[in-house]
């Protein structure tokens, strides 16, 4: 009986737990569209003050260096383009997708800095919509699963003992 019940409460967990994905991945998604945009503006900024000077991105990055300073500021402007790619890259294939398919596409979730953003100010609510049942249902259906097997498993030395 108390494994049921302890079963019925992991599914419970999973389930309140995936049924905060739609609005979660809602939300980190106008994060996202924010993120592409600011980082936008700044490469765009970039390239203009190389295409002035007459120089490429490339060239515009090889000559920053000589100084402590300038070879930092080439790593970070590096490292701005690669995360610029990388999200527009998510942005462009997470972009009109409902719940499913962010759920099918999560590794396309995984900004850390947008991520904790959008943490840091969600607010959980109770989906009453289609996909935050189905979610849920996932979540209860895992949850229930994963919790009843490590009862299992942690009580199955105990009753070899008893019996």
């Amino acid at each position: 009986m108390i494994l049921r019940v302890l079963t019925l409460v992991g599914g419970l967990a999973g389930a309140a737990t995936t049924s905060q994905f739609p609005e979660f991945s809602q939300q980190y998604m106008q994060r996202l569209g924010g993120a592409v945009d600011a980082l936008g503006e700044v490469v765009a900024d970039f390239d203009a003050s190389a295409q002035a000077a007459g120089l490429s991105r490339e060239t515009a990055l090889e000559q920053l260096q000589g100084t402590a300073f300038l070879d930092r500021r080439r790593l970070d402007m590096t490292a701005t383009f690669t995360r610029f790619e990388r999200l527009k890259g998510d942005m462009a294939a997470l972009e009109g997708q409902g719940p499913f398919m962010r759920a099918y596409n999560l590794p396309r979730l995984t900004d850390s800095q947008i991520a904790r953003a959008t943490w840091k100010i969600y607010q959980p609510a109770v989906p009453l919509n289609f996909a935050g049942i189905i979610f849920a249902v996932f979540g209860f259906l895992i949850g229930g699963a994963i919790l009843g097997a490590v009862l299992k498993v942690i009580g199955w030395p105990l009753r070899r003992l008893a019996g």
